[in-house]
């Protein structure tokens, strides 16, 4: 075992703060990375506040990273001490079940390890985030990071890039069709980034006209003002396929009524209350009403080649990390664009 440094909560009403802890050691398989971004996602805030009442403590957020190899077992083949390398929300799987097998570790039938709230198959202890020096991880679930992009705007695509990118490949988003994204944040902007780089008509849905001018920005060709009911009504039946990526309470058959035949609506967003879809939202054009996890390892390896190629990385904010809990604030009002990213580099001098 070796002593890292990370910023951790021991219950729901406290602050993380900074903290000590132990990590296995390198073992045969593993890669020992030295992190240098992290980026913050609304699951953390979630977690560390045990709002999905299934939060270990202590808890150490983050599944966003990226950082450079420092050590490498002796039976690792994919990296070598000084490769750019990541890690998102999975840290293990049975590598059994029909799922694993088909590289789709997300929906392991045994549950996969999450990067943080998890339970470490090698040790038994609670796994530990990002939001930390260093981790240390099997490579099978270690990703390789392009050189090309800006380091820190690649974490959160390890988490906000995979949940958008796994439903636009599933569902063969591709030229030509036209393409809905519900809500502009950390998942709808990338949502917008990826779809426009598919060569679709990236329509992007939204309640403020305020974020009609970034939207295009990013990729939208057009923007929608779903509490306009003329703006809706001009769209109906038109969609190929509609990425919604609210998390808060809507009416989903608003946009379910926008598909064409055979149309699919995939939710990402996770709204804590049930959403409500009526039966003839579906039945009447035999459309689809879906729902995705994030991705599988051998995906959120295509992805990032994929934004590497398309030089596509997310729109960040950098924070120093003793900042956490006012970026928390922050995020609870939707007050960034679009993601915020620890710079890791700020731990040495924390608090």
């Amino acid at each position: 075992m070796f002593r890292c440094e990370g910023f951790a909560t021991d219950s729901a009403d406290k602050p993380l703060s900074r903290t000590t802890f132990e990590r296995r050691d390198v073992g045969e398989r593993d890669v020992k990375i030295d992190i240098l971004f992290c980026g913050v996602c609304h699951s953390d805030l979630h977690q560390a506040r045990n709002e999905w009442q299934n939060t270990i403590y202590p808890c150490l957020p983050g599944h966003e990273i990226v950082g450079r190899v420092s050590e490498v077992g002796s039976a690792v083949t994919k990296f070598k001490v000084g490769d750019l390398a990541g890690v998102g929300c999975m840290v293990g799987s049975c590598q059994n079940c029909p799922n694993c097998a088909d590289g789709l570790e997300q929906y392991c039938d045994n549950g996969f390890v999450g990067t943080y709230n998890g339970i470490e198959k090698e040790t038994g202890k609670v796994t530990m985030g990002g939001y930390s020096d260093a981790i240390v991880v099997d490579e099978g679930f270690t990703l390789r990071i392009p050189e090309n992009l800006e380091l820190a705007a690649v974490a959160p695509l390890l988490c906000a890039g995979i949940t958008t990118y796994s439903p636009l490949r599933r569902w063969n988003v591709q030229p030509g069709q036209k393409v809905g994204i519900v809500g502009l944040g950390g998942l709808g902007h990338m949502g917008v980034k990826l779809a426009h780089a598919m060569g679709a008509h990236v329509v992007l849905f939204t309640t403020s006209p305020k974020k009609a001018d970034d939207a295009r920005r990013l990729g939208a060709d057009e923007v929608i003002v779903s509490t306009d009911p003329k703006q809706m009504e001009a769209h109906a039946t038109s969609f190929d396929f509609i990425l919604d990526c609210v998390a808060a309470d809507h009416d989903v058959n608003a946009y379910l009524n926008l598909l064409k035949r055979d149309g699919t609506m995939c939710q990402v967003g996770a709204p804590e209350k049930p959403l409500s879809v009526a039966a003839f939202s579906v039945i009447w054009k035999r459309r689809s009403f879906a729902g995705s996890l994030i991705g599988g390892i051998a995906e959120t390896q295509e992805m990032l080649d994929f934004c590497a190629e398309h030089n596509i990385t997310s729109d960040i904010e950098m924070i120093d990390i003793n900042d956490i809990e006012a970026a928390y604030a922050r995020m609870l009002k939707s007050d960034v664009k679009y993601r915020f990213v620890i710079d890791m580099a700020t731990l040495k001098k924390a608090a």
